[in-house]
């Protein structure tokens, strides 16, 4: 482990699981979805699916149900069962981000959002939780060529604010993307969604946090401690 003292000049989010309490939602539909076709994706096996662009994770389905897999049904399938849960259920926002939000509009720190989901469901999300205006970035899995765990997506998030990815704070929630962030070189905060984390991501986290509200107190003891980035 290295340390190191620098100023944090931008955040980037996460979406899913870290803003926005939507990852019970996406394991009702995709488990939904499977079902309907005839398959059990069981709560171990969609545990693997959580942080990584929706290219792996079919990938996996394919992998562990073999080629019959309908792939082309299920892609169609989950988004209605998706939109149906969120529209039942409401998206909430996770606790402490409001708060978060205005503390870094308060002190000129720019925002991105760097998130696995792919640009339509996206921007239906943040609709959906009424954050469609609070951030002018938005970099999705479909825009980038390698998904979490690898960095493409933070060091397309840093290109987009013009920042050194070495002055970014990266919030996650999952070990795919606390992987991704710190292997862009990124002080990156996680802030496990209920679930115990893995050991891999405690390890790679610069710091463990229990919720959003705790970062605007974390922020100025940030210059700055940080471990090594994931290979």
């Amino acid at each position: 482990m290295t340390s190191t003292r620098r100023d944090i000049r931008a955040v980037i989010f996460d979406m899913d699981g870290l803003m926005l309490d939507t990852e019970p939602i996406y394991k009702v539909a995709w488990q939904a979805a499977s079902a309907e076709l005839g398959y059990v994706l069981d709560n171990a096996f969609y545990a693997r699916f959580v942080g990584r662009p929706n290219h792996d994770c079919e990938r996996d389905l394919v992998e562990q149900f073999g080629p019959a897999f309908p792939l082309e049904r299920f892609r169609a399938r989950w988004p209605e069962l998706w939109k149906a849960e969120a529209a039942a259920r409401g998206i909430r926002r996770k606790d402490g981000l409001l708060e978060l939000l205005e503390f870094l509009e308060r002190r000129g720190i720019p925002i991105a959002v760097a998130t696995s989901t792919e640009a339509g469901d996206a921007a239906f999300t943040l609709r959906s939780a009424e954050l469609d205006g609070c951030f002018r970035i938005v970099v999705t899995g479909d825009e980038v060529a390698h998904g979490k765990p690898a960095p493409d997506i933070y060091l397309e998030a840093a290109r987009r604010l013009g920042i050194d990815p070495a002055a970014c704070l990266a919030l996650e929630d999952s070990e795919a993307g606390i992987l991704a962030a710190s292997r862009a070189g990124m002080v990156a905060l996680l802030i496990p969604d209920g679930a115990t984390p893995s050991a891999t991501a405690v390890r790679v986290a610069s710091r463990v946090l229990q919720s959003l509200a705790e970062v605007p107190g974390t922020i100025p003891a940030l210059h700055r401690k940080r471990k090594r980035p994931a290979v």
